[in-house]
């Protein structure tokens, strides 16, 4: 049985029908054609699917499309302004950190997460967020790199 629920996606208020098994991410990318948010390993290991949910870092596979009632979301599809992208993209790819894309979107939505809250993130912060996601292609040296200039970047820019 499907129920209606209404969220803002990216700035833009949004209304669709959900079925009780439907999670965020059979939302984002079935309902609404955002394919950013990606379908990993479906049990919230991997971090392809996170997305920003009221400000936090949330994995998309894990949770059921109901949770999106009320809600504010932001994808990688609204993060860049217009044709600039968002400084933790440019980072990320000044840093040699983006290969085959899978797993960039979300780990650059952790980072705006974590650095959302806070700008001062410690090393150990920064770690423990990207711990949360699987890359196979650029080791982990490069998204590390892309994300303390990520760090430096927002420190640096009064509009990010």
């Amino acid at each position: 049985m499907a129920e209606t629920i209404q969220f803002t996606l990216n700035g833009t208020p949004h209304t669709v029908a959900v079925d009780s098994a439907d999670k965020i991410v059979d939302v984002l990318r079935e309902h609404l054609n955002l394919t950013g948010t990606k379908r990993g390993c479906d049990d919230g290991t991997c971090g392809a699917c996170t997305i920003v949910l009221d400000g936090e870092a949330k994995r998309a596979c894990l949770l059921p499309a109901t949770k999106l009632a009320g809600a504010t979301v932001l994808t990688i599809e609204g993060l860049s302004n217009g044709a600039e992208i968002h400084p933790i993209q440019k980072a990320l790819m000044e840093a040699g950190a983006v290969q085959c894309g899978y797993c960039i979107p979300g780990i650059v939505l952790e980072l705006y997460a974590l650095f959302a809250k806070n700008a001062n993130a410690t090393d150990d912060e920064i770690k423990t967020a990207l711990s949360r996601h699987f890359c196979r292609c650029t080791g982990y040296e490069a998204i590390w790199e892309g994300a303390k200039l990520a760090q430096k970047y927002l420190k640096n820019s009064p509009n990010s």
